[in-house]
């Protein structure tokens, strides 16, 4: 065992993360997730980050055949990299290093002091998030770089890795990994550590390839040729034309073939079948012949030959006696032989006779073993000494035949291909419908289909389901636009993301949405419709290469909501009727992920537009304060942060910030509860710490189901918490009265840049209750700015309130600053990119009302000092230039002075204010509050607060400390 116990200091990175992650907090924003899972890990298996306990293990090796696979792609891969300080470890599937290449001297020494050199466990159990180890455990690529390594030894370090599987099996053999220090490390390391580990795996399958070879070998000393060419199987193209496969003087038709190739496999398959007729087009009848082979190195399986009547004839290579093998002869547990007197082949296997049997052990394969290898005849040509061999039940020595399928059991190429295809499926289930945005959720699509399944992925949407809307009928008049299109090279003369496309009738693409079903287009060339779409660009496309299409409607749901093409140019071979099959289940599965997706974008818009209803349009008219303010939506979206700016009687001004816990449609649908009650109380002119009181309430019944029988009640119908700072400035006194329940402190900052934030008392969060609400008085120099937030904006997952309260103050030390600048200011300083919480900021620059605008007068309480005063009244709005209004304003002074004399107590005061409006207000020590009424036919009195609130625009009573006000208001002319 090795102990490494390497520090490190001043590594750079993840902020804090790791050692938040290490003391139990939550840092799932933080980190990515494959690294956050792989955290994880680490800590369930118990490993320490300061210090590691690594085994270590020598003499290490790989088989030999997969060390003839890798070490061409290694040397290759390490040769391509020599201006870039970076190693190239080989481990093995226990992640264990085997071999380590290339870096320069430092980073070589580097790797040594943390000994990850051969025998190194890189094991995350051993040493924690790392390429290898992780790689391994998460059986998927990996790039790690710098703090994301959970041992601090590693830091310094960043690495990508790759798991290398057996093509046949799946199994992992190996992991590949790359290197580098830190500040050298790239993303685009995982692309080459990947592409590396293809190419080995291609070189393992064509090692698997030599046992298929090896059949064909056996199966050419019993005395047939399978008409390969250079070792390779001979495809139909290969062959030249007189010496097709032919019927009636021509081809064999491509559905004649695969029907051929189906009932081959199926014959493979079956336990005991032998032979087998097919009806081919134009009445003619092919017989399916199997048989066992075992090669000279033991290897076993089964090939099959097809004959034609007058189709190609089965060459003879070498002396040999005709075929025997009986109809029923090959059973499970027979074997037959094929006496032949050529002489064994050098590499025959030990113990073959010089007159040797073929032995060929009847054996059953499963049919996703079976192997394709031509659908080719093999070349007629002369039968040397008329020597042609023929079965039991009588067939010419110039039967015709060709071989047409070999296959070994548990393995071939269609297994291959079967797994490729589940591997295919398993990523696009992880890696398409990751977010609720329909545009990613298709261009996540092309990502997974280009270029394993198709060299071009294009992806049709109409706009309606862009924008969430429930989609209409589509068909070859729908207007859509390209929404994702992924590629294997920039040439390729289709239409580009963002343009619109209306497909013609003719196209594969509209007949997908008329039909909704599928449509293949093995030959593009060949097809006519699609290039009726535009000639000009169709031509440019076949120039580019792309020769197969397959095209499958969206579907989710029973709607369709777009069509997706796929296109093959770089792959040789065109789409079949097993592609179709794989592109259906592709886009089956990315349709319910986009509709998903169209359905959250419209319930987010709707409650998003919800929101923004119940929050304010505009500013309202009022001279008291100068305002500006910014509402942030959290990442989540909707959510129940609110501010306001409400006018009050008396040029005053009240100020609302609150923030209700929570996300989506319950918290947006409280806010407006709230914000509307607020409005209400407002109306009232309470007091600030009155209607905190009065709101707190509201709460609290809120919260109990407002009378609902507690099992009746929504989980969702209560508020699970609740803040509020309420605000009231008078620009006549210069004094701000503030209160708030559970809110965070708000900040006044002066006209010369000083920075205060109010010593507020807490208060309890709205709704607990049986607290009372205390207020602080403040008398704000003109020019002043009152900023209030909510706590979005000073906390966070990575900082804490005092450390958002110490920047926030550094943010606003600045005189002279304009609202809108200063609300710039503070969410460029403290807002992340994406906030994780909404925020909600508003800041009022104070103004006041001058000396010029108000006049007040102490009354006297005689009854005839009210002449005195209206006429003072009247001198007054003469002064201010509103003659017009003297009459009115003499009238209501005159009443309200007289009803303050008569019925209230304490002195009495007379004031007008002249701002957007004209007010008029008398003040006494009465707390009791006049009474509107209609005054009947023979009272004597009881008209004058009538005429008060018809001759006025608004008017209404607030109470004070020491009594209460009357004021009403006109507007001016």
């Amino acid at each position: 065992m090795i102990r490494l116990s390497v520090a490190w200091d001043a590594i750079g990175g993840l902020v804090d993360a790791h050692e938040r992650f290490l003391s139990g907090a939550r840092v799932d924003s933080d980190v990515r997730a494959s690294v956050l899972e792989s955290w994880k890990r680490c800590r369930y298996a118990g490993v320490e980050p300061h210090r590691l306990l690594v085994p270590y293990a020598s003499d290490l090796t790989l088989d030999e055949g997969f060390l003839q696979a890798v070490g061409p792609v290694l040397k290759r891969l390490t040769a391509s990299l020599p201006d870039v300080s970076m190693t190239v470890a080989l481990c093995d599937g226990q992640a264990r290093m085997v071999q380590r290449y290339g870096g320069d001297r430092k980073l070589r020494a580097r790797l040594d002091e943390v000994k990850f050199a051969p025998g190194f466990d890189a094991s995350e159990r051993f040493v924690g998030t790392n390429g290898v180890g992780t790689a391994l455990a998460g059986r998927i690529p990996v790039y790690v770089a710098g703090r994301e390594h959970f041992a601090d030894c590693l830091q310094p370090f960043a690495c990508a890795g790759a798991p290398i599987r057996n093509p046949l099996s799946g199994r992992i053999e190996a992991v590949l990994d790359l290197t580098c220090l830190r500040d050298h490390g790239d993303p685009a390391m995982v692309r080459l550590v990947c592409e590396a580990a293809r190419d080995i795996e291609a070189r393992l399958l064509e090692q698997a390839t030599q046992r298929e070879r090896a059949l064909l070998a056996a199966y050419r000393r019993a005395g047939y040729d399978t008409g390969d060419v250079g070792g390779r199987p001979r495809q139909p193209e290969d062959a030249p034309t007189g010496h097709r496969a032919a019927h009636d003087g021509g081809e064999l038709s491509r559905i004649d073939l695969a029907v051929l190739r189906e009932r081959a496999e199926e014959l493979i398959a079956a336990p005991h079948g032998t032979l087998d007729e097919v009806v081919l087009s134009g009445g003619r009848i092919a017989t399916l012949l199997r048989r066992q082979v075992i090669g000279t190195a033991g290897e076993t399986g089964v090939v099959v030959e097809a004959r034609v009547p007058g189709g190609p004839r089965l060459r003879h290579v070498g002396p040999t006696t005709p075929l025997a093998v009986g109809r029923s002869s090959l059973s499970s547990a027979q074997t037959v032989t094929i006496p032949s007197s050529q002489p064994p082949p050098p590499h025959a296997a030990p113990g073959l006779a010089a007159t040797p049997p073929v032995v060929m052990p009847a054996v059953a394969p499963l049919r996703a073993s079976t192997t394709p290898v031509s659908l080719a005849p093999t070349e007629t040509g002369p039968d040397p000494g008329g020597r042609l061999g023929a079965h039991e039940e009588g067939r010419s020595a110039g039967a015709d035949g060709w071989l047409l399928l070999v296959g070994e059991p548990g393995v071939g190429r269609l297994a291959v291909l079967a797994r490729r295809r589940l591997e295919l499926l398993h990523d696009a289930g992880v890696r398409i419908g990751t977010t609720l945005d329909v545009t990613r959720t298709a261009e996540e699509l092309a990502e997974v289909t280009v270029p394993r399944f198709a060299d071009f992925t294009a992806v049709d949407l109409p706009d309606s389901v862009l924008g969430g809307e429930e989609p209409g009928p589509l068909g070859a008049d729908t207007l859509l636009r390209r929404v994702a299109l992924g590629t294997v090279h920039e040439e390729s003369w289709l239409y580009e993301v963002g343009e619109p496309v209306r497909y013609v009738p003719s196209t594969p693409q509209a007949r997908s949405l008329e039909g909704g079903q599928p449509v293949l287009e093995p030959v593009l060339p060949e097809a006519d419709g699609w290039i009726a779409q535009d000639p000009v660009r169709g031509e440019r496309v076949l120039r580019a290469g792309i020769h197969s299409l397959v095209t499958v409607p969206l579907r989710a749901r029973g709607a369709t909501l777009g069509v997706v093409s796929f296109y093959r140019s770089e792959q040789p071979a065109p789409f079949e009727d097993d592609d179709l099959s794989l592109a259906q289940e592709l886009v089956g599965r990315a349709a319910i992920c986009i509709d998903n997706a169209r359905r959250y974008t419209r319930e987010r818009d709707t409650a998003l537009a919800l929101q923004r209803s119940l929050l304010p349009r505009g500013r309202p008219e009022q001279s008291a304060v100068e305002v500006a303010y910014r509402y942030l939506p959290a990442q989540a979206g909707v959510s129940g942060d609110w501010f306001d700016v409400i006018p009050l009687s008396g040029t005053r001004v009240a100020l609302v910030v609150g923030d209700v816990v929570g996300h989506g449609l319950h918290a947006a649908a409280t806010m407006g509860r709230l914000r509307t009650a607020v409005h209400n109380f407002c109306s009232l002119d309470l007091a600030p710490d009155e209607l905190l009181t009065h709101l707190d309430d509201l709460v609290g019944r809120l919260d109990r189901g407002e009378g609902w029988a507690v099992e009746n009640a929504h989980p969702d119908s209560g508020i699970i918490g609740a803040t509020c700072l309420y605000a009231v400035y008078d620009p006549v006194s210069r004094r701000c009265t503030l209160t708030r329940a559970g809110h965070p402190l708000p900040a006044v900052v002066g006209p010369d840049g000083t920075v205060d934030f109010v010593d507020l008392p807490p208060g309890p969060p709205l709704g607990l209750g049986g607290m009372p609400f205390e207020t602080v008085e403040l008398e704000l120099a003109e020019g002043s700015q009152l900023v209030l937030y909510t706590d979005g904006l000073i906390e966070d997952r990575l900082r804490d309130i005092d450390t958002g309260l110490d920047r926030l103050r550094t943010v606003l030390a600045c005189a002279d600053r304009a609202p809108e600048d200063t609300c710039e200011a503070v969410l460029d300083a403290l807002l992340p990119a994406r906030p994780s919480d909404d925020v909600a900021l508003l800041v009022a620059r104070t103004h006041v009302l001058g000396p010029d605008q108000v006049a007040q007068w102490q009354v006297p309480r005689d009854p005839a000092a009210v002449s005195h005063f209206r006429a003072a009244v009247t001198e007054q709005l003469a002064s201010w230039s509103l003659d017009e209004l003297a009459f009115t304003t003499e009238l209501v002074a005159s009443e309200l002075v007289t009803n303050a004399i008569r019925h209230a107590t304490g002195p009495v005061q007379l004031r007008l204010l002249r701002d957007r409006a004209l007010i008029c207000e008398v003040s006494d020590g009465s707390s009791t509050s006049p009474r509107l009424r209609r005054a009947r036919t023979e009272d004597e009195g009881g008209r004058g607060l009538f005429l008060v609130a018809q001759l006025t625009e608004r008017w209404g009573t607030r109470y004070t400390t020491d009594g209460k006000i009357i004021w009403t208001e006109q507007r001016l002319p």
